[in-house]
C-alpha cells in the first residue's frame, strides 16, 4: 500500500485526500519507485483546480525522487536500487510509491540528494528549455523573468548568471527582490511599487528586453509585450494569476513584430533520448555548482492542502517538498 494523495473532484486545498492506494509491479517499459521526496508546483493548483483537466478520480504530482524498486520489461537506463529523479506525466508524483512508465525517470547522481532531486526536476528542465531549447538567447542578451524569486526563477536566475545573459527579475516584495539579486538577477523590480514597464524601459535605456518569460499569465502579459524590443519573443509558459484573455494577432505587428509562444515542458521531454540528455544538463549545472536549489519549504505528506496554500497565496520562496 503506499499512501497517496487524490482528488475526487476540481476545487480548492481542501480538494485534496491522501488515501491508501495499492501499488503493484511494473509491466513493460515501467519501474516501481519508492520515493523520498516529492515536489511542489502551480501545475498541480492548475490540476486541482480543474484549469488543467484530469478524469477523476485522479492523484496529484509532477515530480519527485527516489529509488528504483523494480524494473519492468524493457526499461535498459534503470535498475532496482538506482536512486532516480523525474518529472513526468501522468500525474501522481504525491505519494510514497508508484508504478510509473520508466522514460522520463533519471538517474540521479549521488552527489544530489532526494530532496534536492524532488525540488529541481520540473523547475530545472523549465529553465533548460527556457534559455536552451525554444528561441536562440546569446551572452550578452536580456532576458526580463517574472516571478523571479519563485521556484522556476531562482534557478533562472542563476542559470542565466552561469551564462552571462542579463537577466531582469520582477517580485512581489523588497524582500523577493534580493533574493532574486542574491542568485544572479542583475535587476529585481518590485512590481507592487513600480510600473515594471517604465522601470524595464529605463534599465535597457528604452531599447527593451530580447525575451521575456512569463508564467504569472493574465496580470503580467499586457506589460509584458510592451517590454520587448522589436523581433523579440515572448515565452508565456504558466498562468498563476488566471488564463491570457483572447487578444488580436495584429498586436504583435503594432508592438514590433513579436513573436510569442506557448510551450510546455512535456513537450519538450517527450522523447526519451532527449530527457534525458536535457537531466544530465540540469545534473551539471548542480554538480558544478552554478546552480544552487533552494528548499524553503518542506511539508509532510498529510499537510500537502496547507502546502497548496502557501503555494496560492505567494506565501513561499524557492522551491517546496513533501516528505512522506
Amino acid at each position: 500500500m503506499s499512501r497517496t494523495v487524490v482528488i475526487e473532484a476540481f476545487g480548492g486545498p481542501d480538494a485534496l485526500e491522501v488515501v491508501d492506494r495499492n501499488v503493484g509491479a511494473p509491466g513493460k517499459g515501467e519501474i516501481r519507485i519508492r520515493h523520498e521526496a516529492s515536489g511542489l508546483n502551480f501545475i498541480d493548483v492548475y490540476q486541482r483546480t480543474g484549469l488543467y483537466p484530469l478524469d477523476l478520480p485522479h492523484p496529484l504530482g509532477m515530480e519527485a525522487a527516489g529509488v528504483v524498486e523494480a524494473v519492468g520489461e524493457g526499461v535498459t537506463h534503470l535498475k532496482e536500487g538506482d536512486r532516480a529523479a523525474y518529472a513526468a506525466s501522468p500525474p501522481g508524483a504525491y505519494c510514497e510509491a508508484r508504478v510509473m512508465p520508466a522514460a522520463q525517470v533519471c538517474p540521479l547522481p549521488d552527489a544530489i540528494s532526494f530532496e534536492v532531486g524532488a525540488a529541481m526536476m520540473l523547475k530545472g528542465l523549465t529553465v533548460n528549455y527556457l534559455f536552451h531549447r525554444t528561441t536562440p538567447i546569446a551572452k550578452g542578451d536580456t532576458v526580463l523573468f517574472h516571478a523571479a524569486a519563485g521556484g522556476v526563477g531562482l534557478i533562472a536566475c542563476q542559470w542565466a548568471r552561469s551564462e552571462g545573459i542579463r537577466l531582469i527579475g520582477t517580485a512581489g516584495t523588497d524582500e523577493k527582490c534580493q533574493l532574486a539579486r542574491d542568485h544572479g538577477a542583475e535587476e529585481c523590480i518590485n512590481y507592487r511599487d513600480a510600473d515594471f514597464v517604465e522601470k524595464v524601459r529605463k534599465l535597457t535605456d528604452a531599447a527593451g528586453v530580447d525575451v521575456v518569460m512569463d508564467a504569472v499569465g493574465k496580470d503580467t502579459f499586457e506589460g509584458s509585450l510592451d517590454c520587448l524590443k522589436p523581433l523579440g519573443m515572448m515565452i508565456s509558459f504558466g498562468n498563476a494569476s488566471g488564463a491570457v484573455p483572447p487578444f488580436a494577432l495584429a498586436t504583435l505587428a503594432q508592438k514590433g513584430s513579436l513573436k510569442i509562444t506557448r510551450p510546455t515542458l512535456f513537450t519538450h521531454i517527450a522523447r526519451h533520448e532527449t530527457c534525458q540528455e536535457m537531466a544530465r544538463e540540469l545534473f551539471d549545472k548542480i554538480e558544478s555548482g552554478a546552480v544552487t536549489i533552494r528548499i524553503d519549504q518542506r511539508f509532510a505528506l498529510e499537510d500537502v492542502a496547507e502546502a497548496h496554500r502557501a503555494l496560492e497565496a505567494r506565501k513561499t520562496t524557492g522551491s517546496t517538498v513533501l516528505l512522506p
